[in-house]
C-alpha cells in the first residue's frame, strides 16, 4: 500500500442491512498502532510492578527476623541443656562406679597389709601405702583423649580384674588364717621363759614319801614369781585351786589336747579366756604339794597323759 492510499473500514449494522464506511489514512493507522503498543507496554509494566510489590510483601520485617532467630536460639539452648544433662548423668554414673572401685581397692590394700604383717610377704617388697611405680619414655606423638565408651570399657575391665584379685586374696587370707590358726594351736616349747627340768615324766621316787610313784608330767624349776606361759593357743577351762596341784591353770587346745600348769603362785587368767601361744597365764610358785618354786606341766590327749618332753623338744612350725 502506498503512503497516499487510504484505508476504508466498512461497518455493517445489525438492522436493515445498512453499512457505514470509515476512511483511515496511513497516519491515523500508525497512531492507532502506537496507541495499542503503548497500552500493551503499560499493562506489562503494571504487572511487573505488582509482582515486585507481592515479592516485597512476602519478605519478613526486622522484628520478624529477630523473633525467628530467638526461636532458633531457644531450640538450640534446649538441645544443649539436654546434652549437658545426659553428659552429667554419665559423669555421675562413672563417679559412682569409681567410688565403688576405690572402696574395693581400700579393702585390697587392707588384705595386702595383713599379709605383710603376718610375714607371708616381705614388707620391703610390697608397700601398700604407696602407688605402684610406673614410667617409660614419652611418646613423640600427642596422645588422644579417651572417649566415654572407651573409658566405660576400661572401668569394666578394671572392675573385673579387681573382682578376680579379691577372690584370690580372700583365698590366700583364708589359707593364711588357717595356717596361723594351725601354728597357734601347734603345741610346742617350754611353759617357762627361764628355768630348768627338775623332774621327768614317768615313774620316780616321791619327794615326800620316797616311794616309787607315777609322775604324769614334768617339773620345771625356776625363780619364784617368774612367768608361766601357754605353749599353744586355746581356751582356759580351769583356773583355781585343786588338791595336790595347788593353784592350777588348765587350757583346752582343741583336737583332744589339754595342758596343765600347776603350783602357781598367782593365776593371771580366768575360765573362758582365750589365750594365745606365749601368753602369760600364771606366775611360778610353790602352792599345793611342792618342795619349791616350779611349774608342774602336763599334756593330756583324749583323756590320757603324754610325755610333755615330746612337745617341749618339738620343732617350731
Amino acid at each position: 500500500m502506498k503512503p497516499d492510499d487510504d484505508m476504508n473500514i466498512i461497518l455493517v449494522g445489525k438492522h436493515h442491512g445498512k453499512s457505514r464506511v470509515l476512511s483511515i489514512n496511513s497516519t491515523l493507522a500508525v497512531g492507532l498502532l502506537f496507541f495499542v503498543l503503548s497500552l500493551l507496554v503499560a499493562a506489562g509494566w503494571a504487572g511487573y510492578q505488582m509482582a515486585i510489590e507481592q515479592v516485597e510483601a512476602r519478605e519478613p520485617t526486622n522484628s520478624e527476623l529477630v523473633a525467628e532467630w530467638q526461636l532458633k536460639l531457644a531450640e538450640q539452648k534446649a538441645e544443649l541443656a539436654g546434652i549437658e544433662e545426659s553428659v552429667q548423668q554419665q559423669v555421675d554414673a562413672l563417679t559412682l562406679r569409681l567410688g565403688e572401685i576405690q572402696g574395693r581397692l581400700l579393702r585390697l590394700d587392707a588384705l595386702g597389709q595383713r599379709f605383710v604383717e603376718s610375714g607371708l610377704v616381705a614388707s620391703d617388697e610390697f608397700n601398700f601405702d604407696q602407688p605402684a611405680a610406673v614410667g617409660g619414655p614419652e611418646d613423640v606423638l600427642s596422645g588422644d583423649s579417651f572417649s566415654a565408651p572407651e573409658l566405660t570399657r576400661m572401668i569394666e575391665e578394671m572392675e573385673w580384674r579387681i573382682e578376680d584379685r579379691e577372690q584370690q586374696l580372700r583365698l590366700l587370707d583364708q589359707l593364711a588364717s588357717s595356717k596361723r590358726l594351725e601354728d597357734e594351736l601347734y603345741l610346742e616349747g617350754r611353759p617357762i621363759t627361764w628355768g630348768w627340768l627338775s623332774s621327768k615324766y614317768g615313774y620316780r621316787s616321791d619327794p615326800f614319801t620316797g616311794k616309787r610313784t607315777w609322775h604324769a608330767g614334768v617339773d620345771l624349776a625356776g625363780k619364784d614369781g617368774s612367768d608361766i606361759i601357754s605353749v599353744a593357743g586355746g581356751v582356759v577351762t580351769y583356773a583355781g585351786e585343786r588338791y595336790g596341784y595347788g593353784n592350777l591353770v588348765e587350757v583346752d587346745h582343741g583336737d583332744g589336747l589339754i595342758t596343765r600348769y600347776a603350783h602357781c603362785k598367782t593365776i593371771k587368767v580366768k575360765v573362758g579366756d582365750v589365750v594365745q601361744k606365749g601368753q602369760v597365764v600364771a606366775l611360778m610358785g610353790s602352792t599345793g604339794r611342792s618342795t619349791g618354786p616350779h611349774v608342774h606341766f602336763e599334756v593330756i590327749r583324749n583323756g590320757k597323759s603324754e610325755n610333755p618332753e615330746t612337745y617341749i623338744k618339738r620343732a617350731s612350725r
